[in-house]
C-alpha cells in the first residue's frame, strides 16, 4: 500500500461517469475498486487472525458471542440456541455470520497493527477525503460525512434476512460493502439480493473480489444463506456512509 500504508482507488475510476448508473437504481456494483496489490493485502488480512466473534439476534437481543465462548456452551444449550436463531429467520428479522467492528476498536483507540493493519488502514482510507470525496461525486449527496465498518466473514449456514437499514437516528444515507473473497460462484450463496415491492428479488450481486456494492438507504435486501458446498468463507468489510 502506498503512502502511510492506506490503499489507493483504482486509476481508471470516473465517478462523474458511474452518478447515472447509480442514479438510475439507487444501487451500484462496481469491480476493481481498489489498487489489485491493495485488494490482495486486505484480503489476506481477513483470511488472517481476525479476532472475530458470532453476531446473531434472539428474540430481537443483538448478541456477540467470542468463537472461544460457543465452543465451550454445552451441547444443549447450543441446540436452544441454534433453534431461536432458525426460528426467528422463519419469521422475521435474523442473521447469522462472524464479525469484527472495525469502528469501534479504531474509535476507541485500540489498533492492533500487525497482521491487521491493512484492515486498520483501510477504515481511515474509508474517512479520508479521497474515499468521501468519490462517494460524494458518485452519489451526488454532499452530506456524506463519515463511514462506519465491520468485518465480515460468511461460512456455510449463514445468512441476513430481508431489512432496510433505515435505523432512526442513524443518518445512514448510504450502505456499502467491500468484498475480499478470492473466488466466488453464484450458486455458493452470500448474495446480496435486493427484493421489489412483490417481494421477488429483483437484482443480486455474486460478493466478487475487490467489488465495491453501494446502495441508498433504505432499500429492502437481504444476504443469502451460504451454501454447504461453498468453496470458501464470504469476506468482507461492510457498514453505511452516514452524515452527522
Amino acid at each position: 500500500m502506498s503512502g502511510a500504508g492506506h490503499p489507493r482507488l483504482a486509476g481508471d475510476l470516473d465517478p462523474a461517469r458511474l452518478r447515472p448508473l447509480f442514479q438510475r437504481h439507487g444501487r451500484l456494483h462496481l469491480p476493481g475498486v481498489f489498487d489489485p496489490a491493495d485488494a490482495r493485502a486486505i484480503g489476506e488480512a481477513l483470511a488472517g487472525p481476525v479476532p472475530w466473534f458470532r453476531s446473531l439476534t434472539v428474540h430481537g437481543k443483538s448478541y456477540d458471542i467470542g468463537l472461544e465462548t460457543l465452543q465451550a456452551m454445552p451441547p444443549e444449550r447450543r441446540r436452544e440456541l441454534d433453534a431461536a436463531v432458525q426460528a426467528t429467520a422463519r419469521e422475521g428479522f435474523q442473521y447469522l455470520f462472524d464479525a469484527w467492528r472495525l469502528s469501534d476498536e479504531m474509535d476507541a483507540g485500540r489498533r492492533q497493527g500487525g497482521a491487521l493493519a491493512p484492515l486498520e488502514s483501510l477504515y481511515e482510507f474509508l474517512n479520508g477525503p479521497v474515499f468521501l470525496g468519490f462517494i460524494r461525486a458518485l452519489t451526488g449527496e454532499p452530506r456524506v460525512d463519515f463511514c462506519d465498518a465491520q468485518a465480515t466473514r460468511y461460512r456455510p449456514g449463514d445468512f441476513l434476512t430481508a431489512h432496510d437499514d433505515d435505523v432512526e437516528g442513524k443518518k445512514r444515507l448510504f450502505a456499502y460493502v467491500l468484498n475480499f473473497t478470492p473466488a466466488w460462484r453464484a450458486d455458493w450463496g452470500g448474495l446480496l439480493a435486493f427484493h421489489d415491492a412483490d417481494g421477488h428479488v429483483a437484482e443480486a450481486y455474486v460478493p466478487r473480489f475487490n467489488a465495491l456494492n453501494i446502495f441508498r438507504v433504505p432499500q429492502a435486501h437481504a444476504v443469502t444463506q451460504v451454501a454447504s458446498f461453498a468453496g470458501g468463507d464470504r469476506l468482507s468489510v461492510t457498514g453505511w456512509i452516514r452524515e452527522r
